[in-house]
């Protein structure tokens, strides 16, 4: 205890429930203590992060979290929500290294100022625990929209999948799994350290009830809609190889041959994104006539990933061929891949680094929902990174998409991190929007989700890989995919709003000293 601690003068309990609770010093560095607890928290955070998704770590970091920042001054808090960002994004951002090293540090730098800002946000000091899980789930919302519209790798719900917590998906979506994995840790720190135990426990029995119930209340309510039997084809082949520089034609190849293999009273098959690479529109191209053959020798709808090359730019699209081999539908990728994709201020970006060599072209953003008429059914569709994104398949479900597919590409990466939390993502759109998911890679995963969120079937990495499966058609929509993320985004406003306005309220009301 400080000097400071030991001198200063007995104060109510009133005076004491206003004041910080355990650290009053000025300075911006908080005790070494919570420095190390600062940064055990975000090493609980990452391992809760797929490939290793152990989703109870999450709880136990905010737990740690919560009491690291008790009683802090906002320097402090600044400081600490620095370390613990420090120690999750670190390491669930350590794929980019191989990549691009100049990008995962300026990544990592302003997801730890992201991170760090968000416990500014909280004001544990005055006793308000959920003050932290609510800063989190501001957190995770504005790293779903904040840079260049969003990057939310690695989302904090996404190691929750096999928890308790991802129940609520279909209520509030990874916001709301987010704030209850959040508000579970938080309130074990406050039942332990704060001294309104009582009051605490009543309001945590009473949101623990609230939330069951509203969970059981907004259960799905779709319906069947009939069943698919599909085919979800992965070619294999080397990874750690840019797009750029990978070989269009041995990957169109090895889909191919993986293809001779498709089992007869096919309704769909799934190819990847970047299946075929051609100059110009697909259409009247051998490659298309080849898909043509194929989708007329199966008798089913084949949906293959395209990349249409231009003279500056190109186009990322999902192309539909029905059975009888015609072209039926096409979906243009909308939400792109900043760096990857495309060159955010080009001008100014080469000149700072060369990026020509990665991304040589910018991808022409589509536009609408992703829906695909199809003999198969109206199918949703989003495009490799949009799977991350809850806006764009909730644009395909309530456009009318029955089912989800999501053709990507993950191959650029040496690592599992980024195809493992593909599918983690690809799990709860599953679960959000009540939709069987199929997801198709070039080298892995692909993956076969049922609407329940559990994976039905799923290959490995650069292996050649053919999974079938009937799986359901739903109708309906759950309360996720009517209202998105407001809802609960209001409740975590409102919640780190209360304490601002009432020491708002608390001033305007108090007595005049004469």
């Amino acid at each position: 205890m400080s000097e400071a601690e030991w001198t200063a003068p007995p104060v109510t309990w009133r005076a004491r429930e206003r004041a910080p609770a355990l650290d009053v010093r000025d300075g911006w560095l908080p005790a070494w203590r919570r420095v190390i607890a600062g940064m055990a928290a975000g090493a609980l955070l990452a391992g809760s992060m797929p490939p290793r998704s152990a989703w109870y770590l999450a709880p136990a970091g905010v737990a740690v979290l919560s009491w690291a920042v008790l009683g802090l001054r906002w320097r402090q808090r600044l400081v600490l929500g620095a370390v613990a960002g420090l120690s999750f994004f670190g390491p669930t951002l350590s794929w980019l290294i191989d990549f691009h090293p100049a990008g995962f540090a300026a990544l990592l730098v302003l997801e730890v100022a992201l991170f760090a800002g968000a416990m500014l946000l909280a004001d544990p000091a005055r006793q308000r625990w959920w003050t932290v899980p609510a800063a989190l789930v501001a957190l995770e919302a504005v790293r779903s929209r904040f840079p260049f519209g969003g990057f939310p790798l690695p989302g904090m719900a996404l190691g929750q999948l096999d928890g308790p917590f991802a129940a609520a998906a279909p209520l509030g979506g990874s916001l709301l799994v987010t704030g209850l994995a959040a508000g579970a840790g938080a309130a074990v720190t406050a039942l332990v350290v704060t001294e309104q135990r009582i009051r605490t426990l009543v309001l945590v029995a009473t949101l623990t009830a609230v939330g069951a119930a509203g969970v059981t209340l907004a259960a799905p309510d779709g319906a069947p809609a009939g069943q698919l039997r599909a085919a979800v084809v992965q070619g294999g082949g080397p990874r750690g190889i840019p797009a750029v520089r990978a070989d269009e034609q041995a990957v169109t190849e090895r889909l191919f041959e993986v293809s001779n293999d498709l089992p007869p009273g096919l309704d769909l098959v799934l190819w990847p994104e970047s299946s075929i690479g051609v100059t110009g529109p697909v259409t009247d191209t051998s490659e298309a006539d080849r898909v043509a053959a194929l989708a007329r020798r199966v008798g089913a709808t084949v949906v293959a990933g395209v990349t249409e090359s231009e003279s500056a730019t190109f186009r990322n699209a999902a192309v539909a061929w029905g059975p009888d081999g015609r072209i039926l539908d096409r979906y243009e990728k909308v939400h792109r891949v900043p760096f990857g994709e495309y060159i955010p201020a080009r001008g100014l970006f080469e000149q700072l680094s060369d990026m020509t060599a990665l991304v040589p072209r910018d991808a022409v953003p589509g536009r609408g929902p992703g829906l695909l008429e199809t003999p198969a059914g109206p199918l949703g569709v989003v495009i490799s990174f949009e799977v991350f994104f809850s806006d764009r398949a909730r644009a395909a479900v309530t456009a009318g998409g029955r089912v989800l597919l999501v053709p990507t590409n993950a191959a650029s990466y040496t690592t599992e991190e980024v195809p493992a939390t593909e599918v983690a993502a690809a799990r709860m759109r599953a679960r959000e929007l009540d939709r069987a998911v199929l997801q198709a890679a070039p080298t892995g995963y692909t993956a076969i989700v049922l609407q329940d969120g559990s994976i039905a079937g799923q290959g490995d990495l650069s292996t050649p890989e053919l999974l079938s499966a009937t799986i359901p058609l739903r109708t309906g929509l759950t309360p996720y995919a009517r209202t998105g993320d407001l809802p609960v985004l209001l409740v975590a406003a409102s919640a780190l709003c209360a304490v601002p306005t009432r020491r708002l309220l608390h001033r305007r009301h108090r007595p005049t000293e004469v």
